[in-house]
């Protein structure tokens, strides 16, 4: 087996940190597919729990593991990651990790701002940033990918949501990518997973004087929502609504960022499957789901056991770790068929990319309208795109996966006619 570099991937159980290694974050997934078939379900010493990549034991841990599982203070000084308190701290206040029914009282009140309906409305809106802002983008034939629309339309998008102004959105998104850089790595114990201790400050300082200003002057949007919320007397402390808006800031962006730029960079790497989309515009909804499975913004969740369980044939002990590779699950053979294959009309096409049950990702009814409009304007505007880069360089977050830039050289179609 070889990786994209031609060099051979070493024979034996790795280990998941392997992804620390620039080569194989580039390419993860003869590592998924390697530890798929030699040991579905393993134990890595490194990480000190449990690995699954097949498709159908990943379900099971995110239907009936817990999600509860922010170690605490004394936990991280043990391993010597102390700096990690602040943080953990205010994850332990998220829904993401979270078990019902604490999990179901803050989701609900979230969901409201991301209902489909509302979400819908908000399509043609959308459009509009994208339109903008590949016509700001486009000098000499040339764009890049995810400075010029990747990052600026969801976090445009995100600030309106959460109700905050507009002009903070490039803030926004400069904690949360700062921020994003623990969700995606702080379970292999590294440094990648230490956020700055001023981001935690400013953005907490932020949001509290967002809550305060939004109780004085009301503004629709979910900070709003978390302040009127009320079941039967229960209403959430500030500091929920604070940790609750910062997982909503940080999924709304570095989820569709990175299914943006990973979903054109597959198209450019598939010629013949982008070509079938400008032929027939209505495979650009199955190619959305195609390239969420093929390429998945998030690669990887854990969870603990709930209780002393049999998984894959290993006995997995009550409140051990399991990380369950979500993208090794996408391409799972005894799931999909030809999973190696990018294929924009795949029927049948269940991925895990968003997750599943009760932790299925809210945003994910938005993040689909977004990317959706983006391919629709790309193809309305341009008639070619190609590549404009030797060397691609990933961002160095192991579980939110996504490219630091994607420069594209673009031709404009001279008797363009609006998709909408």
């Amino acid at each position: 087996m070889k990786n994209a570099s031609g060099k051979a991937v070493i024979e034996g159980v790795h280990s998941f940190t392997q992804l620390l290694d620039p080569e194989t974050l580039a390419n993860p997934y003869p590592l998924y597919t390697q530890l798929r078939e030699k040991e579905p379900i393993c134990w890595d010493p490194y990480l000190h729990a449990w690995v699954a990549t097949r498709y159908a034991d990943v379900v099971t841990i995110l239907r009936d593991f817990s999600a509860a599982r922010v170690p605490s203070a004394e936990s991280l000084a043990e391993i010597g990651l102390e700096a990690l308190a602040p943080v953990t701290k205010l994850m332990r206040q998220q829904m993401l990790f979270m078990d019902p029914p604490a999990h179901a009282r803050v989701r609900a009140l979230s969901s409201h701002a991301f209902a489909p309906k509302r979400v819908e409305a908000l399509r043609e809106h959308v459009r509009g940033i994208v339109r903008t802002l590949l016509e700001r983008a486009v000098q000499d034939g040339r764009m890049d990918v995810i400075r010029d629309l990747a990052e600026p339309m969801p976090y445009t998008i995100t600030a309106e949501l959460l109700g905050v102004p507009a002009g903070d959105a490039a803030l926004l998104k400069a904690w949360s990518r700062d921020f994003a850089q623990v969700l995606g790595n702080f379970q292999h114990g590294t440094a990648l997973g230490t956020p700055s201790e001023r981001t935690l400050e400013d953005m907490t300082a932020y949001f509290r004087a967002a809550v305060d200003a939004t109780r004085k002057h009301p503004r629709d949007g979910l900070i709003h929502s978390f302040i009127s919320a009320n079941q039967n007397g229960d209403r959430f402390t500030d500091d929920e609504i604070i940790a609750n808006t910062i997982i909503t800031m940080v999924g709304g962006q570095e989820t569709t960022t990175n299914l943006i730029g990973n979903g054109i960079l597959t198209l450019l790497r598939h010629p013949s499957e982008c070509d079938r989309i400008r032929n027939d515009r209505s495979l650009i909804p199955s190619a959305i789901e195609e390239m969420l499975r093929f390429e998945p913004p998030s690669q990887y969740t854990a969870r603990l056991a709930p209780y002393d369980v049999e998984l894959g044939g290993k006995r997995i002990a009550k409140r051990q770790g399991v990380v369950a590779v979500l993208a090794a699950a996408n391409r799972d053979p005894d799931r999909f068929s030809n999973p190696d294959s990018f294929d924009v009309s795949r029927r049948d096409n269940r991925h895990l990319s968003f997750g599943w049950a009760a932790h299925f990702c809210f945003g994910a009814t938005l993040a689909r309208v977004e990317a959706q409009v983006v391919l629709e304007e790309m193809y309305a505007r341009f008639s070619s795109w190609s590549l404009d880069a030797k060397t691609l360089v990933w961002r160095d977050n192991l579980g939110l996966r996504g490219l630091t830039s994607l420069p594209i050289v673009v031709q404009e179609l001279t008797d363009r006619v609006l998709y909408f």
